[in-house]
């Protein structure tokens, strides 16, 4: 099963979050729904709390996003996906249309991605954990490979110590190592989903293109789209009062 932190009462609204992420990224946005929804904000698997298996795919992960939902007993839910997280919730939602109300797609599209993450994955695999480094050395190792402050920091926060002097990283980095071409994988051609969905971008980031308006159409054709200016591809904790706010009113339309 799923880690997840479950907060308020209402609505269910599941958050859903990137590669290399967890839920405590996202602390502070789920704190404010939570005064309107029921929150659960999830671990995806090999992240986090959540469990750690050799299997990793939008295919599995999609499926263990539905099994929470059945166990937990979440009807007509609405999702918000964050990158991978995103790419997990459009799957889902083509597969299980009648599982949700509504979906929220932050900064990703059903696209295919070439790999970007071989910097931060060639910083990841230098700490050696063996020799106990303290964070300030895991930081300094990272920032030999990753020269972006906020990239570094939100990497950090999936250090704890597994016990007293040892620290390692919550993901499973060995097999993000030998699976990082399922992160990029273009959603299955034929999906559709056509209840009401929002997908929001970053002005800064370069993950959705005024190029793909089309492809995601063909994909959600009850979509809309909607930037959030001088925000990158972390658009929720650049700049989370617009972000809430643009989410906040499109969950309150009419459904048609």
């Amino acid at each position: 099963m799923l880690y997840s932190k479950i907060e308020g009462s209402g609505q269910p609204l599941l958050i859903l979050h990137g590669f290399l992420g967890m839920s405590d990224n996202w602390k502070t946005l789920a704190t404010q729904f939570a005064s309107t929804f029921e929150v659960h904000t999830l671990d995806l698997r090999n992240h986090g709390r959540s469990l750690q298996s050799d299997e990793f795919s939008y295919d599995i992960m999609a499926q263990d996003i539905f099994e929470y939902c059945q166990f937990q007993k979440l009807k007509k839910v609405l999702i918000i996906g964050h990158s991978m997280g995103g790419k997990v919730a459009m799957l889902l939602a083509a597969r299980h249309p009648a599982l949700l109300n509504k979906l929220i797609v932050a900064d990703i599209g059903p696209k295919f991605y070439p790999q970007h993450h071989q910097d931060i994955l060639a910083g990841l695999n230098t700490v050696d954990f063996s020799i106990k480094p303290s964070r300030s050395d895991v930081e300094v190792i990272l920032k030999n490979f990753i020269s972006d402050f906020g990239t570094r920091q939100f990497l950090m926060k999936n250090l704890y110590w597994l016990e007293p002097g040892q620290l390692a990283f919550r993901f499973n980095l060995a097999v993000f190592n030998h699976s990082m071409d399922e992160i990029g994988v273009a959603l299955p051609d034929d999906l559709v989903f056509d209840k009401p969905t929002l997908f929001i971008r970053g002005g800064n980031s370069k993950y959705i293109l005024d190029s793909d308006f089309e492809n995601i159409k063909k994909h959600f054709p009850n979509s809309s789209i909607a930037t959030i200016e001088n925000a990158g591809h972390w658009l929720h904790a650049e700049n989370p009062a617009e972000f809430y706010q643009k989410v906040i009113s499109f969950i309150d339309l009419p459904l048609d």
